[in-house]
């Protein structure tokens, strides 16, 4: 049969390095996935500061990992579950796919439209000079974009498919800035499965 889409596809951005498998995971297999992570996840909703003011973080998070390291972002640090056997195998299939070998995964849950993650680069310190991040989207598509930090007028969005992977590796950190941003449609959940090397 057929692929509806190519396997990948190299984005053809400036200073990055972005590689999108919207096919990555088979549609029943990530539907297992989704029902899987949803159940048994241990979730948190941690609270962020946003010029002076705190907030609920407006979508609820867990961190894995394998070598017992935490990770830091906006003010907030959380300590990582051991990996499961769900995790470990869609690790180990992103591993096939490049050179990285994955410490860590963080975890998205988005419940509905309201939930979002505003804009950001994965920059942290402990993902090293040129962090490599392994995006998994489970469930509701949603639009992912992107803009470029110095020429503000070169923009790009793409829509993350139910069990498609993008890569973001190279200097693409250092370059670009990415958002989830809220949608007032009604929409279902989404689970997002970010691998990364913390160092």
């Amino acid at each position: 049969m057929k692929q509806l889409f190519p396997e990948k596809q190299s984005l053809q951005l400036p200073d990055s390095d972005l590689i999108y498998f919207p096919n990555f995971l088979k549609f029943d297999v990530a539907n297992t996935y989704f029902n899987t992570f949803k159940t048994t996840t241990p979730w948190q909703q941690d609270n962020i500061k946003v010029f002076g003011k705190v907030y609920p973080q407006p979508r609820l998070t867990a961190l894995y990992g394998n070598n017992g390291k935490p990770y830091t972002y906006s003010n907030i640090t959380m300590q990582p579950h051991p990996f499961t056997k769900a995790l470990l195998a869609i690790k180990q299939k992103i591993e096939k796919e490049t050179t990285a070998h994955f410490t860590s995964c963080l975890m998205n849950y988005y419940r509905d439209g309201n939930d979002s993650n505003g804009w950001h680069a994965d920059n942290e310190k402990e993902l090293g000079e040129n962090p490599i991040i392994a995006s998994i989207t489970l469930g509701q598509e949603r639009f992912f974009h992107l803009k470029h930090r110095k020429n503000k007028a070169m923009t790009y969005k793409l829509l993350l498919a139910h069990g498609s992977l993008l890569l973001m590796q190279g200097e693409t950190q250092h370059h670009w800035l990415h958002q989830i941003p809220k949608t007032k449609k009604p929409i279902g959940e989404r689970i997002n499965l970010t691998f990364r090397v913390i160092i």
